[in-house]
């Protein structure tokens, strides 16, 4: 088992740190778009949903920030694997709350639906001139979608690069934040005609999205706590590099046979290797070197077990 602190390559540090800016910049940007959301959403459900939902996007970037202080920690006598695991943990706090608020939103809207609440939206005056409170709540979601929505897109092929989950997760709900700020434009403009019901019906296709997304992410975390097969974290597909680990490890010339199994530890990967070793190899030796050769062969794999054996076991069963 390695005992050394981890560290990533040159260039994925760079990509660490890239990222770690840019959740900063999405901290300070979210905070002002949470403040001026209050500050003028007045009665409109749609824009309570909105607003909530900005407050709480809040959550996977300090969640990142966090992780990414102490993943790399040398392990210790109490956590002798290290600590790479706080970015799985880090993945389902940001997944449980935001299935938790999606549940809330979905039976606060439904609720504010059946019940046939009229809200109304007032006026103010500005400039010496009075305007509809509406085109200020609007201008105000144009703020909340179009920049995080860039962020999102910057943030998406460092998460790729770095197999963060949880900043996959927020760049991804940044991506398509535009969906929120329009379902709460359409919301209030259908409000400003007289759609008493519009309002409401625009929280509610809010607090679905939210829902659905918690309810991924929160599927996803508990696999990867699970100790589920590695994923892209693109898409449920399996990541091919255990199988070219595999590939490569029978390669040897002093491996007849193995079998590799691997596990999703936050970014990196710990696993276990069975071996059938050809008569006459060095064991201790030739495993030593063995490896190193994995270590060097990917990033991602950090620790792994090997293991003479005179017949490989496959412990998994198919999928049902």
């Amino acid at each position: 088992m390695r005992v050394e602190s981890f560290e990533l390559p040159d260039n994925l540090k760079e990509k660490l740190n890239k990222a770690k800016k840019l959740e900063w910049i999405t901290l300070v940007y979210l905070a002002t778009v949470v403040i001026l959301m209050y500050l003028v959403m007045g009665s409109s459900q749609a824009m309570k949903t909105a607003w909530l939902e900005d407050a709480l996007s809040m959550i996977p970037a300090i969640s990142f920030l966090i992780a990414s202080r102490i993943y790399n920690r040398k392990p210790t006598k109490k956590y002798q694997y290290g600590f790479h695991r706080v970015f799985s943990i880090a993945f389902l706090t940001g997944s449980v709350a935001l299935f938790g608020m999606g549940l809330f939103l979905l039976v606060d809207s439904t609720i504010t639906l059946i019940k046939a609440e009229h809200p109304t939206i007032g006026s103010m005056m500005l400039f010496g001139k009075q305007i509809w409170m509406g085109w200020i709540m609007i201008a105000v979601l144009v703020y909340s979608s179009l920049p995080a929505m860039y962020l999102g897109y910057k943030k998406l092929p460092l998460a790729k690069k770095l197999h963060n989950k949880i900043l996959f997760t927020d760049a991804n709900a940044q991506k398509a934040d535009y969906m929120t700020g329009f379902a709460a434009m359409a919301g209030i403009l259908g409000l400003g005609m007289g759609w008493w019901w519009a309002d409401a019906s625009a929280a509610l296709f809010i607090s679905f999205s939210v829902l659905k997304d918690g309810y991924t992410n929160l599927k996803d975390a508990v696999g990867d706590l699970m100790d589920r097969k590695p994923l892209h974290i693109k898409d449920d597909k399996p990541d091919e590099l255990v199988d070219k680990v595999e590939n490569s490890i029978k390669s040897w010339d002093w491996v007849k046979d193995a079998k590799v199994r691997f596990r999703e530890e936050g970014q990196v990967y710990f696993g276990d290797v069975q071996l059938i070793v050809k008569p006459g190899t060095n064991v201790s030796k030739a495993i030593e070197e063995g490896l190193e050769k994995l270590y060097e062969f990917h990033w991602k794999i950090y620790d792994v077990t090997m293991m003479p054996v005179e017949q490989i076991k496959d412990y998994s069963e198919k999928d049902s």
